[in-house]
């Protein structure tokens, strides 16, 4: 055996026979020759160590934190059965309403859903914002006397009439006339010059004849929302309908340009008014419905 040969272990050797022919100054550096078992021959690293990483291009900077109060102590809340407080949420979808409340809230929904006859539909095309307003501002100007103005005034003149003096009644005043039969009446004598009725009667049939009635006579007549607001003109809580007999000569041109428009929104629209059905207004639900089965049938049309 050879000293160049000796030099490596028994495996190493094997291979060094299996090459004579190669010259002998390739195996004189003993540098990363392997054996057959696929093992190399070097120094081996030492274990638990591992090379250090590379280093970063640039230090990032270290986040500052903002420092705790140590007075304040940090207190998880548990909010299981019997522990803390549960927090505020809206729970009016839970609450059981009154039964006038639930009435009026199916009642609103019905209105939707339900096929309504021209009669009842014609109360929910009120008068719009800005004529309102100018038919309140005349309404208001003439205001019946409250009870306390009655009562001041015929204390005054029970005391004029005790003292011997005269009484003098004086013209009889210019005020707004309310009462659903008091208003027939002026409609049927064609006396009223004006009449405004509420949207939201209960029951409707109080009210559901008048829009006809001045159709008949000729009377210009308005439909406004709430009662409540047609009452305080009256000092009263609500009123189905009020009507103007005659205003102050400085007040006619307002009450004559209320008239041309309350005709051309009302009167003069009869025949649009006794054709328009409301309701059938169906909910997001049904609606859905609804479209899904018109979109399977015109797939099935189409194919």
């Amino acid at each position: 055996m050879r000293a160049d040969q000796a030099a490596f272990g028994p495996k190493t050797r094997m291979l060094v026979c299996i090459l004579p022919s190669m010259p002998r100054g390739l195996f004189a550096e003993p540098l990363k020759l392997v054996g057959v078992g696929g093992t190399s021959h070097d120094a081996k690293a030492p274990k638990g160590k591992k090379a250090a990483p590379a280093p970063l291009a640039g230090k990032a900077k270290a986040a500052t934190k903002t420092p705790k109060n140590p007075l304040i102590e940090k207190r998880a809340r548990n909010f299981s059965i019997g522990q803390d407080i549960q927090p505020v949420r809206n729970l009016s979808r839970f609450v059981k309403w009154p039964e006038y409340v639930r009435l009026q809230r199916q009642k609103a929904i019905l209105k939707q859903r339900l096929k309504v006859p021209p009669a009842i539909n014609q109360f929910t095309k009120t008068l719009d914002k800005n004529t309102a307003t100018q038919l309140f501002k005349l309404l208001n100007k003439y205001r019946p006397e409250s009870r306390q103005e009655k009562k001041a005034r015929l204390t005054a003149s029970a005391e004029a009439v005790a003292a011997g003096n005269k009484l003098d009644q004086g013209k009889k005043p210019v005020v707004v006339k309310y009462g659903i039969n008091h208003i027939a009446g002026l409609v049927e004598a064609k006396k009223a010059q004006l009449v405004v009725i509420a949207d939201d009667v209960d029951p409707i049939e109080i009210v559901l004849w008048l829009p006809a009635l001045c159709r008949k006579m000729g009377v210009p007549y308005c439909i406004v929302k709430s009662k409540s607001r047609l009452g305080t003109v009256v000092h009263k809580k609500t009123a189905t309908a009020l009507a103007l007999v005659d205003v102050k000569p400085e007040d006619k041109h307002d009450l004559a340009s209320l008239v041309s428009a309350v005709k051309a929104n009302y009167n003069d629209k009869f025949d649009e008014i006794r054709r328009s059905w409301g309701g059938g207004i169906m909910g997001q639900k049904s609606r859905n419905a609804t479209l899904k089965r018109e979109k399977a049938l015109a797939r099935e049309i189409k194919v």
